[in-house]
């Protein structure tokens, strides 16, 4: 088994046949290409406020590097309509955690006059969770794809939530055409591989994942538990990370016909106070 921050296994044969993963271009500014994959990142607020950032939010604004000047955050809710309470929610969060957020809506038009402009002076992008297959479809008509694209190439850590996860990598599991899970393949691929996300809380992920990439649907396939993140450099998977004990990390790689599922324990990060 991989130590968290080693390489992790090459993706197998199958993922040929995806067209081939954005090419991260080289780091400018010291600035590499960076994504923080994750299965949390939220919990209750205290106080004043009913939603606080928790670690893995904190450990993406420390992946940006961002020091003498309060970190810039862009909050990208297309996934659930742009519902404009959880906007308000979230600006609360990051006024607590000392972050300047800009929200980023695309309902019912983009509310920014220059959203590239925007997009690449920020120093992360969180994106919420919801409907996977609605944010990219969104997201094209918009061209908001190639801006983040551009902006993952400049050095923008990407990251978010569970649909928020997903969207990086070449696809996954969802729900976003109903209570049935079923598979997305479409996704934006700067990473090449699949992506399962809250693989201990959804009983039906974990078994959907396997098959998948069992028969070739999914390349190699890296899954979070609730509370974990994997942190990746240009295209590599450097470490897992987690913000509640006890949580894993998985890589399901195809075996002949079948799948193989192997743990990466997660670095603990520091609790939020």
């Amino acid at each position: 088994m991989n130590a968290p921050g080693a390489t992790p296994p090459a993706p197998p044969s199958s993922a040929a046949s995806h067209d081939a993963p954005a090419s991260p271009a080289s780091p400018v500014n010291g600035r590499e290409p960076t994504i923080l994959a994750t299965s949390g990142g939220h919990r209750a607020g205290g106080g004043r406020t009913m939603v606080a950032f928790n670690s893995l939010v904190h450990h993406a604004v420390d992946l940006s590097g961002v020091h003498g000047r309060r970190p810039r955050v862009l909050y990208v809710g297309t996934a659930i309509g742009d519902a404009e309470h959880f906007t308000a929610r979230m600006t609360e969060a990051a006024r607590v955690a000392g972050f300047d957020l800009t929200p980023l809506q695309l309902f019912p038009m983009p509310n920014l006059d220059d959203v590239e402009g925007t997009v690449l002076d920020q120093d992360v992008v969180w994106v919420m969770g919801g409907s996977v297959a609605n944010l990219l479809a969104v997201w094209r008509v918009h061209g908001l794809d190639d801006i983040l694209r551009r902006a993952w190439r400049s050095g923008v850590v990407l990251s978010g939530v569970s649909a928020g996860s997903i969207c990086w990598f070449r696809g996954g599991t969802t729900d976003s055409f109903g209570p049935e899970l079923r598979p997305i393949t479409d996704a934006l691929g700067l990473l090449p591989y699949g992506n399962g996300v809250h693989y201990d809380t959804d009983a039906g992920r974990r078994p959907l994942v396997h098959e998948l990439v069992a028969d070739g649907t999914l390349p190699t396939t890296h899954c979070t538990d609730d509370g974990v993140g994997l942190v990746y450099r240009g295209t590599e998977l450097v470490e897992a990370v987690t913000e509640v004990p006890g949580k894993g990390a998985y890589i399901v790689t195809r075996d002949g016909d079948t799948a193989v599922e192997e743990r990466v324990e997660p670095r603990r990060l520091p609790d939020v106070s």
